[in-house]
């Protein structure tokens, strides 16, 4: 009935030193969290809580055996890599070689943006302090998906579900769905394949690393569809849906449809709302053609024998949107619910139109525009190097070098979220999930706070020979509303403990 649900985001940043192509990338990624950590008196102590985390847990019904499992997918194992929790409630970390920033919980695609893009300032600031040491080359940070030379790293979205819906539901809806939305929400590249050896531009960074339907890994053999089973909440109640098909957005409105339009079409499995078959033959390599083709006119084969393109398949998912929504809440809508639909609608029509004029709001549109510019200008092949540099340099998060920043500043991309709005939410947690309970005991008592996780606050507590944890396993728990007074009156961690447990 509307966009509203616990979700939120991970992004992995591409990552170099400047002059020294030989350089570690996971020690640098670790000089980038040490550095941002460093700087805030919160995130010097408290470590990341690991104890309740299930990463081989499959949502098809049994656990992946450790001894079978790629080292990557060991995420529950500290292995003494940078790792902090920060003060609006999200964690900076070293994933994979990479720095990555997952956002704190949140409740709407609105604040989805706002707290993305508050990871876009800390990324900011951390490289800044990394790069600022006497003797250290400038780290350099992007946000995108691959280096063109095989390699592909990751921004996932996080979705709380009922567990009650059937887990071959959501693979029977969702995929169609995801094959088709990179029209909406890819980020753009230069280069066809996983190495890009074959020269052209497509509208996906991540879709030629997809390689199954359905799967546990994240890092190899990549599926459309990702059953790791870990809800980091009650998990007689919820799952969470780990969406690892997106590309890294830069455009607000791109991560803002990216996660609305999800958001409406799990409501829409949830309650059991969609009873046509959109099922497309052989998924994964329909994903790479509808990535291939910026002109956006590949047809996609049905499982019924239709075939339509990713435009019109997405179309389809925005009428079943937009009927599921007037039926259940017709003239009461919440006004976040209306706009997504009203954008969605907007850009499908637009691009089907003429996809220029998307050119301010779409990250591949953006992209494209601004290599068809520098092609037509010097008479470059899709294979000049030129080309690869100016998609790379569009990632780069610095605002004096990135081009999507520079474009921002003339005025050619449009915001949604006010710039003071992300600059608050670096270090303040939202208001309305767990978030918010988390975000505010580091800040608030940063020398007794031991460790956090998802769902639990841990505390090193005078007096007490033992760590004591106080449980966050509700989302929607540990707001404002439910402890803000409590927080604003207990001028220590001991008195908020008692309080808690009395």
């Amino acid at each position: 009935m509307s966009v509203s649900r616990v979700m939120g985001t991970e992004v992995e940043y591409g990552i170099s030193v400047q002059g020294r192509p030989e350089a570690n990338p996971m020690h640098a990624s670790s000089q980038i969290v040490n550095a941002y950590a460093s700087a805030q008196v919160a995130a010097r102590r408290a470590r990341w809580d690991f104890e309740e985390e299930s990463p081989l847990r499959d949502a098809r019904g049994f656990d992946m055996s450790r001894s079978s499992a790629d080292a990557s997918q060991l995420t529950d194992e500290d292995v003494g890599l940078a790792n902090v929790i920060l003060t609006n409630g999200a964690r900076l970390y070293v994933d994979h070689a990479h720095p990555e920033y997952s956002s704190p919980e949140v409740t709407t695609p609105l604040d989805v943006v706002t707290w993305e893009k508050a990871g876009e300032l800390v990324m900011l600031r951390a490289q800044q302090l990394a790069s600022a040491r006497d003797g250290t080359a400038p780290i350099l940070l992007y946000k995108n998906n691959t280096d063109n030379k095989g390699a592909s790293y990751g921004a996932h979205e996080n979705y709380l579900m009922r567990r009650s819906t059937p887990f071959q539901e959501i693979v029977k809806h969702l995929i169609p769905f995801f094959v088709s939305r990179p029209v909406v929400c890819g980020a753009g590249r230069v280069g066809i394949g996983q190495d890009g050896r074959r020269h052209d531009f497509q509208v996906s960074q991540r879709a030629d690393f997809f390689e199954v339907e359905v799967g546990l890994e994240t890092t190899l053999k990549r599926p459309i569809i990702n059953t790791r089973d870990e809800p980091h909440a009650d998990p007689e109640r919820w799952r969470r849906l780990h969406v690892i098909v997106g590309d890294a957005n830069l455009s607000e409105t791109s991560i803002y449809l990216k996660a609305g339009t999800t958001s409406l079409v799990l409501a829409m499995i949830e309650d059991g709302f969609i009873h046509q078959d959109l099922s497309v033959v052989s998924p994964v390599h329909a994903l790479h053609e509808v990535s291939h083709d910026p002109t956006l006119k590949h047809l996609l084969t049905l499982a019924d024998g239709r075939r339509m393109t990713a435009l019109e398949l997405q179309r389809i998912y925005l009428e079943m949107a937009q009927d599921y929504v007037e039926k259940h809440t017709g003239d009461s809508t919440d006004g976040q619910t209306r706009d997504v639909l009203d954008r969605w609608g907007s850009v499908l029509d637009r691009l089907e139109r003429d996809l220029w004029q998307c050119a301010e709001e779409l990250d591949w549109v953006a992209k494209l525009k601004l290599l068809q510019q520098y092609r037509d200008r010097d008479g470059l092949d899709w294979s000049d190097a030129k080309l690869h540099l100016i998609d790379l340099q569009y990632a780069d998060i610095r605002p004096e070098r990135g081009l999507y920043h520079r474009l921002l500043a003339a005025g050619r991309m449009r915001r949604l979220v006010d710039p003071d709005t992300t600059s608050r939410a670096e270090s303040t947690p939202p208001d309305d999930t767990r978030a918010y309970f988390r975000g505010r005991c580091l800040s608030q008592y940063p020398d007794e706070v031991a460790a956090a996780s998802w769902d639990s606050v841990i505390f090193d507590l005078p007096g007490h020979d033992a760590l004591q944890r106080i449980p966050t396993l509700d989302p929607l728990r540990g707001t404002k509303q439910h402890v803000g007074q409590l927080l604003d009156t207990c001028r220590t961690a001991g008195e908020l403990f008692t309080t808690l447990t009395r």
